[in-house]
C-alpha cells in the first residue's frame, strides 16, 4: 500500500497537487476496498470513521481529481449513483469487465480482457486506436436466477 501511496504523491505533485491528509484518507479508504465499487457515500461513511473532519465535499472533489489522474475510474452501473473503484493504466495493468445483478445489484468482476481480439480487429479493420473500453453485462446472479 505505501508503495501505491507514494506513486499517486508522485503523480500528484508532477502537476503541482499534493496529496494531503484527507486526500489520503480517501485514497486508503479506496486501497482497503479495492474489490468494491464505493459511491462517493460510502466512501464517504468511511472516511469518517477514520477522519471525521473530512467532508463530503472533499470526498466528491478528490475522487474527480483522482479520476482526472487516472488513479481511480467512476462508472454508473444503472443504479443513478456513480460508483468508483481503484486502478487506472498506471495502477491496474489490465481491463476487467463486469457482471451486474438486476436483481440484487451485486457487481461482480471479470478478470480478463474479453475484447483483446475486436480491439485489434478495430485498429487494423477500421484504423481506430482504441484507448480504452468497458463492458457491462446485466443479468441475474448466481442466487437471484433461480
Amino acid at each position: 500500500m505505501k508503495n501505491v501511496i507514494n506513486d499517486v504523491e508522485e503523480k500528484l505533485r508532477s502537476k503541482e497537487y499534493k496529496l494531503t491528509s484527507r486526500r489520503e484518507h480517501i485514497l486508503r479508504v479506496l486501497l482497503e476496498n479495492k474489490d468494491k465499487h464505493l459511491s462517493a457515500e460510502e466512501v464517504y461513511n468511511l472516511v469518517k470513521v477514520k477522519a471525521p473532519d473530512v467532508g463530503l465535499a472533499t470526498v466528491y472533489r478528490t475522487l474527480e481529481l483522482f479520476c482526472d489522474f487516472d488513479i481511480i475510474h467512476g462508472m454508473d452501473f444503472g443504479d443513478g449513483r456513480k460508483r468508483y473503484e481503484f486502478g487506472g493504466d498506471d495502477f491496474m495493468g489490465h481491463h476487467h469487465h463486469h457482471l451486474i445483478c438486476l436483481k440484487c445489484g451485486v457487481i461482480l468482476e471479470v478478470a480478463e480482457d474479453l475484447l483483446e481480439d475486436l480491439e485489434e480487429r478495430v485498429n487494423r479493420d477500421l484504423g481506430f486506436d482504441v484507448q480504452n473500453h468497458q463492458l457491462k453485462i446485466f443479468g441475474y446472479c448466481r442466487n437471484c436466477k433461480g
